[in-house]
């Protein structure tokens, strides 16, 4: 960047062999750079680059381009907690098929992740890699079936059982409660700092008691019980076989059976529904999403969004990504965005 008003010029990047690469913008006024690295990596990505605050890029020795105090912050997640359904026999594999959205913000799916065959523990690594925390320490390539069965030989603590059913995941939408991102390092290969600061907020711990109450009634009721063959469970035993299945990296405490808002905040996981770090009217143009004082960058990512509904934001990220495109190319030819209901 350069000039009296920052200037993005290029990028710099590696190949998928580790081999350093620079790509220049041309001189044309249309040419630009578009951050796309999700709500984590592009606030990362501004940081590094010297877009963000100015005293904790200092801090990093990191020249200041562009002085932004709100990079990096208002970090938000929904977050999810689970409660087991313990079956009498095998169950099949699946993903979430179904959603319930209730009054209270809250969001219930369901989950069969794991079974049993041949007294072998089976379970499907993306509900595993949810409900063990640790995992997510591993680069993805590392996350195979074999490195799940290892955690699993390891964690000696986690009842048998809790591999034998499925779950009722409780999520909460919109989530109130925000938190920041901050560099450790300078590395660019270095994950960054990251506080969602879960439950802060009251509204958000008092939805979550109300979905793990909804919840537990669900495993509790005659339909549930009548499909997993298994006798009604007290409400003591429902939260302390949940609370040995859901293994992360918070200490849990002996009231969790007691206290719902404890039995909340000790098994809390994310659902990677990370959103925020550079918000519309703070990071970016609320007409255009191009980054305040800098010319030739836009930021198009879940890192613009204010919030997040308690469903896969998927769908969401790519309208975005079409509704922009279409608005670059026809702000271009000096045309005007109609839609048609």
């Amino acid at each position: 960047m350069s000039g009296k008003r920052p200037k993005a010029a290029g990028v710099l990047f590696k190949d998928e062999n580790g081999d350093l690469h620079q790509a220049f913008l041309s001189d044309s006024r249309r040419s630009e750079i578009i951050l796309s690295c999700g709500a984590i990596g592009t606030p990362q990505m501004l940081l590094l680059s010297g877009v963000g605050p100015r005293n904790e890029l200092e801090e990093k020795k990191i020249s200041a381009v562009a002085h932004n105090e709100f990079v990096g912050t208002g970090m938000a997640d929904n977050p999810m907690n689970t409660i087991f359904v313990p079956f009498k026999k095998p169950v099949e594999q699946s993903l979430i098929q179904t959603v319930g959205i209730t009054k209270m913000g809250v969001y219930i799916e369901a989950s069969s992740g794991f079974g049993q065959s041949n007294d072998s523990i089976q379970c499907h690594h993306g509900i595993m890699s949810a409900e063990i925390g640790q995992l997510s320490t591993l680069p993805p390539k590392q996350r195979t079936p074999e490195a799940i069965q290892a955690y699993i030989k390891r964690k000696k603590d986690i009842p048998h059982e809790a591999f034998k059913g499925g779950f009722i995941l409780e999520k909460i939408a919109n989530p109130i409660s925000t938190g920041q991102l901050r560099l450790i390092n300078t590395n660019v290969e270095d994950n960054p700092s990251v506080t969602f600061n879960y439950f802060k907020h009251p509204r958000d711990l008092q939805r979550c008691v109300d979905g793990i109450r909804m919840a537990t009634k669900m495993v509790q009721s005659e339909h549930f019980t009548n499909f997993t063959q298994c006798d009604k469970q007290t409400t003591d035993k429902i939260l302390n076989i949940s609370v040995s299945a859901n293994v992360n990296l918070v200490p849990k405490h002996t009231n969790d059976t007691k206290s719902l808002e404890q039995f909340c905040k000790d098994t809390v996981i994310t659902i990677w529904h990370y959103h925020g770090g550079c918000h519309v009217g703070k990071v970016v143009s609320r007409r255009d999403q191009k980054v305040l004082g800098v010319d030739r960058l836009r930021i198009v990512d879940g890192s613009v969004f204010d919030e997040s509904p308690g469903t896969n934001p998927q769908a969401t990220v790519m309208m975005m990504g079409r509704y922009m495109g279409l608005k670059i190319l026809r702000d271009r030819l000096g045309k005007q965005l109609v839609f048609r209901g």
